[in-house]
């Protein structure tokens, strides 16, 4: 089997740790015996409607999002009938938030987004930062860890669902414990540090969803993730630790 990943802006949205996603992808398929064919969307590269079954974006500054929104917004359609196909998608920070209606930067114009995600994001003056614990209803066990680190505020609307529920952060805007978004096979967060690392749990799901979309039902065959998992349990504990970031 293979799949063919595409990464969208890899020079330009790779901030936090955020190819981390990409090499846990590649080494946890090529474990499995499932050829990886990476495809690096940059300013100006084509991508082609069928071209990718599993597609990864990350996050980045405001600056960066401003430099890549005209070339994102050229491929809109693609993307649109990507995700209608089912095609998995995860998205981090400035990426998740572009792949909604709009991000209003403070003082510069209005980014229009993707309109994949049925959300919206401005710019707050309070930063959220800290490690976060999110809970899920798709995954088992059902914790997500990561790292956040944004000035934005994402609002979920219609049929858009997040992606877990903040037990320990802030999540997509500090107010309604809500944290991502999920819209079909598509999969948005603030969640840094590389996200997939520490979740080999999720960073499977994403695998299992491009290989049943190309080829019907499989099973993967199970890793030895006890390096992963300790990672994952020591960011619960920590994050638990009141004044964890005063270490």
């Amino acid at each position: 089997m293979n799949l063919n990943l595409a990464y969208l802006y890899p020079n330009q949205m790779n901030i936090y740790g955020d190819k981390g996603n990409i090499d846990a992808l590649i080494y946890r398929s090529k474990q499995r015996n499932i050829k990886i064919n990476l495809i690096k969307i940059n300013q100006g590269s084509r991508l082609n409607q069928g071209s990718f079954d599993l597609l990864f974006a990350g996050g980045g500054q405001d600056q960066q999002q401003q430099l890549i929104t005209p070339d994102l917004y050229q491929k809109k359609s693609v993307l649109i009938k990507a995700a209608q196909a089912g095609i998995p998608m995860l998205t981090i920070c400035g990426s998740y938030q572009l792949f909604g209606a709009y991000f209003k930067p403070f003082q510069s114009p209005k980014l229009k987004g993707l309109n994949i995600f049925n959300a919206y994001t401005k710019a707050t003056k309070k930063r959220k930062i800290g490690n976060i614990v999110v809970r899920t209803k798709f995954l088992t066990p059902k914790t997500l860890v990561g790292f956040e680190n944004h000035s934005g505020s994402t609002f979920l609307k219609g049929d858009t669902k997040a992606l877990g529920s903040v037990q320990i952060g802030h999540g997509n805007n500090d107010q309604d414990k809500t944290e991502g978004a999920i819209i079909n096979n598509v999969f948005g967060c603030y969640l840094h540090g590389s996200l997939l690392p520490k979740n080999p749990h999720f960073a499977d799901h994403l695998i299992k969803l491009a290989l049943e979309n190309k080829y019907g039902n499989i099973n993967l065959k199970p890793l030895d993730d006890t390096i992963e998992w300790q990672a994952h349990r020591s960011t619960v504990k920590i994050a638990n630790k009141p004044g964890w970031w005063n270490w």
